[in-house]
């Protein structure tokens, strides 16, 4: 069960879930093929040289399946820090959770929530990522960098603000008279 889901409070439905974009693996990704190639001709070289000393053979072995190994490690790490990462937009607040072993965690109530600002670079609008940041009442900011679908998670967050009926938006707004009188501007 994700974090998410085990926070939510009795009503309360997650209605959007986001992650990091596949593009925070790239350099995990480049580092495990260098890391790979490496190893695989160190294998290549050792098992070709009939002629190579066996205890060179073997330390040459061994390091080629050591980098091999180096490699998957370091996939699995970018895969970890990406997968630690849970953003959701539930029918009462924004929760962002980053981290495995070290948590950090954003809350923010729908109705605290003044501007989103999306930025996506050239290359972030073709491949769907992007970094938003969430101003709160007070100027409280909160940034999220290469996160997937950024347009998609601000449109949502839009949503449920507006769904949020007037009276209840003026009581968690701090009680601006639940009448009714609350601005949705």
């Amino acid at each position: 069960m994700s974090y998410i889901d085990k926070t939510l409070v009795p009503g309360e439905k997650v209605v959007y879930r986001t992650r990091l974009h596949w593009i925070v693996m790239l350099g995990h990704m480049f580092g495990a093929v260098v890391l790979w190639v490496l190893g695989g001709y160190l294998l290549y070289y050792a098992l070709s040289q009939a002629k190579m000393a066996a205890n060179s053979q073997r330390i040459a072995e061994y390091g080629g399946a050591a980098l091999l190994v180096c490699g998957l490690i370091v996939l699995l790490v970018g895969s970890l820090r990406r997968n630690a990462t849970e953003m959701a937009v539930t029918t009462r607040r924004v929760v962002v959770k980053t981290g495995l072993a070290s948590r950090r965690t954003i809350e923010m109530l729908l109705n605290k929530v003044e501007t989103i600002e999306v930025s996506e670079p050239g290359m972030g609008r073709l491949l769907g990522y992007g970094s938003i940041t969430m101003i709160g009442t007070g100027g409280t900011s909160e940034g999220f960098h290469k996160i997937a679908h950024p347009l998609e998670f601000r449109n949502e967050v839009q949503q449920q603000i507006e769904k949020l009926s007037p009276g209840e938006e003026g009581a968690l707004r701090g009680g601006e008279g639940g009448q009714g009188t609350a601005n949705k501007g």
